[in-house]
């Protein structure tokens, strides 16, 4: 009876030792876990490598449609991770492998896996931006884009005047000029069409390419916004009275094709005839002489009731603008008064100039006929019909 009480006892105490090992494996393996986790949660969060150039950042670039495994070998090139094996199990983890988004990033230096993921996956791209300034011309533009090296390419040829909109557009890495220019074109074509279809009967341009000749005009002739609708309605009655525009941009454009002077201009300039020397030429120049903005377009299309013919420098960064001609040589008087004074000279001296130069240009001969309601000009004056069609080349 004891014998068979002893023997029942073995496999008890048989059990009982698996079960201690069980025990102890599963505590052993869940030690091996939870260090697993520990390390794994500070990798997560650990400080990342440092930039390689040693700066504060380092650009990556995720290509549209990169998949979880492209994206971790970029940044392991990059050297903003240490591991891809990691990266791509962190992201697999928590649910970032589906939510990645592609383009230009700026990582910080030692940046954590964790943060590099909240980068990507909130897409907290770097946004780069090309600026074309309204007034600008088509070759300026090429200037820009050839000095941005975020773009790629040549431009073959360059854009036809008048045929860019000025904006700011934005860029990515890589993009073409070619890309820029067409994207410009097409915001150009977009925007006179609205502008022209909500023209005004007082408009005196027949077509959308004499709008952007004129406002062209209108936008290089004055820096300050609010005087554009004031000069197009200047420009529009001195064509609707057949009188020239004499305008100097014009001037300068038949000289440099759209590049800046850099001096003043000279009496043999203001006398030679080109294409766009509206001193020299009837009506409108064949092309425009820069890319108008939209206010200057808009103005050219609605300009306001005015019947003023003349505007000057006012010393102010603006102009004064007068009916008549009296008016506007007494305007004269006083900006050349203002050069004087600017210039330290006394009363009565005569204006400052760099030799060769016109000084103080008046803007417009007076007509001595077809002029509006109250207009007084001098006796002798020439006026300039304008012609009905454009003289044969």
């Amino acid at each position: 009876m004891a014998g068979r009480i002893r023997g029942a006892g073995a496999p008890k105490r048989q059990r009982s030792g698996r079960a201690t090992a069980l025990l102890a494996a599963s505590a052993t393996f869940s030690l091996f876990l939870i260090a697993a986790i520990v390390a794994a949660w500070s990798v997560f969060y650990a400080p990342g490598p440092a930039a390689r150039d040693g700066g504060d950042t380092t650009i990556v670039t995720l290509p549209s449609g990169a998949g979880v495994n492209a994206i971790a070998a970029n940044l392991k090139a990059a050297g903003v991770i240490r591991s891809t094996d990691m990266f791509k199990a962190a992201a697999t983890l928590t649910g970032a492998d589906r939510k990645l988004r592609a383009g230009e990033y700026e990582v910080p230096s030692r940046a954590s896996l964790r943060s590099v993921l909240v980068l990507l996956v909130e897409g907290r791209v770097v946004r780069h931006y090309v600026t074309l300034p309204e007034g600008w011309s088509s070759a300026q533009a090429v200037d820009i884009l050839m000095r941005q090296p975020l773009l790629t390419g040549d431009i073959p040829d360059t854009p036809e005047e008048g045929s860019l909109w000025p904006d700011t557009y934005e860029i990515a890495r890589g993009d073409t000029r070619a890309s820029v220019i067409a994207r410009m074109t097409s915001a150009q074509a977009d925007n006179l069409a609205r502008l022209w279809a909500a023209r005004s009967p007082r408009t005196v341009v027949k077509s959308p390419e004499e709008a952007v000749i004129l406002a062209s005009i209108v936008e290089k002739e004055t820096a300050v916004a609010s005087e554009r609708p004031r000069v197009a309605a200047v420009f529009s009655n001195r064509l609707r009275i057949g009188m020239r525009l004499e305008s100097d941009p014009t001037i300068v454009y038949g000289i440099t094709q759209g590049r800046p002077l850099g001096r003043g201009i000279r009496r043999s300039e203001l006398d030679r005839r080109t294409d766009w020397n509206t001193y020299q030429i009837d009506g409108l120049p064949p092309t425009p002489i820069a890319n108008p903005g939209g206010e200057a377009l808009a103005a050219v299309l609605n300009p306001p009731p005015s019947d003023e013919l003349f505007f000057v420098a006012d010393g102010s960064g603006g102009h004064a603008f007068a009916r008549t001609y009296d008016e506007h040589l007494a305007n004269v008087a006083r900006w050349r008064e203002i050069e004087r004074r600017k210039a330290g000279l006394p009363p009565g001296a005569p204006p400052p100039a760099v030799p060769g130069t016109v000084p103080g240009v008046p803007n417009a001969h007076p007509p001595e006929a077809a002029v509006p309601p109250g207009v007084v000009v001098p006796p002798g004056a020439q006026v300039i019909r304008v012609p009905q069609q454009a003289p044969a080349q």
